[in-house]
This record gives structure tokens, sequence and C-alpha cells, in this order.
């Protein structure tokens, strides 16, 4: 169920959906709580906190600023905003009266999905170069929402999932921390390193000395830039070779095993059955 409205008012006139998901939506997807477009009439200022809502805002025209767990941003003409809406926020329009577009959105697993944008250095306000795909997802979220389709939870699920993707895609920059560190940029040469040689052995003494960085550091600024442990993305490398000679060749598992670096066939298939959650054998009986 849903709700629209076109409010005109000395302060905003805002073309909005009030949207009430299903249960099964509440409960299993990420879900929309409200979305829609709004053109200020005068200076103003809004102020949420404590609410659990994800909040994201394209700023389509005007000025403004937002003020974010105690921090203060300046907003122009196509910045991005994505905030945790526990958080305390308040967001004022400059006399360059702004226009915006904006969802709220939330799910059980949104906390998770969150930090892992802050993870990948996602800042709460942010310039990008897909301000046109951003605003055609708000367009179409309205749209879904504002429909009768039955499968109207689903579809806005799917375009929230391609939302918070652009998002992930958009809150890391290597190209910055090659700037700020010539450590962080020696990590997307290790990764390149790994990606052409990760059937090959490697050590953290090795991987130190190769790319002159201590191994501890690395060990940590390695997940923190990419996600993953240098142990965990090698293994998915490797899994990922593994399923390729499963399904396109007639190797043994002991052969596959040894062609991906895991000689032990017994510990290649607890590793690829951990990381699948299906044994070497049941992944090539699906294909």
């Amino acid at each position: 169920m849903k709700k629209s409205s076109l409010f005109h008012g000395n302060l905003v006139s805002t073309n909005r959906i009030l949207y009430t998901p299903s249960p099964f939506a509440r409960n299993s997807l990420i879900h929309l709580q409200e979305t829609g477009t709004l053109k200020a009439q005068s200076p103003h200022t809004s102020k949420r906190s404590h609410l659990d809502s994800y909040l994201f805002i394209l700023v389509t025209a005007g000025a403004g600023n937002l003020t974010y767990n105690g921090q203060k941003y300046e907003l122009s003409a196509g910045d991005c905003v994505f905030i945790d809406c526990k958080l305390p926020y308040s967001h004022t329009t400059s006399n360059d009266l702004w226009s915006l577009q904006w969802v709220h959105f939330y799910g059980t697993n949104m906390a998770d999905i969150y930090a892992k944008y802050v993870e990948r250095g996602g800042e709460p306000v942010f310039k990008s170069t897909n301000t046109a795909t951003y605003s055609e997802m708000l367009s179409q979220l309205y749209e879904i929402a504002e429909s009768e389709d039955y499968l109207r939870d689903m579809k806005i699920y799917q375009k929230l999932i391609s939302l918070l993707t652009l998002l992930l895609e958009d809150s890391w920059h290597p190209e910055n921390s090659h700037r700020q560190s010539p450590k962080k940029a020696n990590l997307i040469e290790l990764r390149e390193y790994l990606d052409e040689h990760y059937l090959e052995h490697h050590s953290l003494d090795e991987l130190s000395e190769r790319f002159f960085i201590n191994k501890f550091y690395l060990t940590r600024i390695f997940k923190e830039q990419f996600g993953i442990s240098i142990n965990s993305y090698i293994t998915s490398l490797r899994i990922t070779h593994a399923k390729q000679l499963l399904r396109f060749t007639n190797m043994s598992t002991s052969e596959i095993a040894e062609s991906c670096g895991m000689p032990d066939a017994n510990y290649f298939s607890r590793t690829f059955k951990k990381v699948e959650g299906i044994t070497p054998g049941q992944f090539r009986k699906q294909w």
C-alpha cells in the first residue's frame, strides 16, 4: 500500500509517495518507505534523528547544506547524499532554492551494507559522474511505487539493489588512494599481481618484500581497501578457477585441486564446500 501526495506550501512544493510495504517485503527485503521530488519555495531547515531508515538524496538544482552527525557539508546541483538516519541530521536550502529527488528505505541487512559502503571509503556527501543514472533510478522507483503491479515490492527491491550497487561502485576511488598513500597504491599492483599468480604459493613475507610494505600493515590495509583478506582473495580466485575446470573439463577432483594450487584434494574439497556450500562433485552434477 502507498499514499501519493502533492503538497504546495510556503516552504516546499513536493510530490511524494509514502509507501507501506507488505509484511513479506518488510521482513525479507530491502523495502521502500518514501520517495519523491521537492522544490523549495523559501529557505528552511528540516531536522530528523533516530529513524530506522537510510536516505539517498540527489540535488537536481540550487544549493544548500547538510549537517550530519555533527559535520556540515555544502551541497549544490549534482551532489549526492547517502546517510544512516539513526544519526541526527538536518538539511537547509540556501537562497538559491534547491530541487531534490530522494528515497528513504530500510532492510534488516542495511546496517551491514552501509558499513561496507563506509569501509570502501563512501562519504555522506559525494560528487558522481552517474547523476543521470541516479535520477533515472529514483524516477523509476517512484513509477513502480505508484503502480498497481502485484510484483511491486519485488521490483522496488530490484531497483533499490541497483541503487546500492551503484553507491558501492561510487564509494571506491583507487586513484584518490594513489594520491594519498603510495603504500595503498601498491596494493592495486599487489591485487593485479595476485590476479595473475594466484595458483602459486605466497607468503606474507614474500609479498611484503616484493611490494615494499610492512607485512602487518599489508594485512590490515588490504582488507580495509578491498573488503577481504589476502588469503580469502587468493582462495576466491582459486575456487573460481576450479569451478571453470569442473564445468568445462573431465579432470578429476585431485587433478583440479593440483591445478588450483591446492594439492591436498581433501583440503581442496573442504575449502570448496566452505565457499560454495556444496562439494566439487555436487557442483559438477549441476551442469
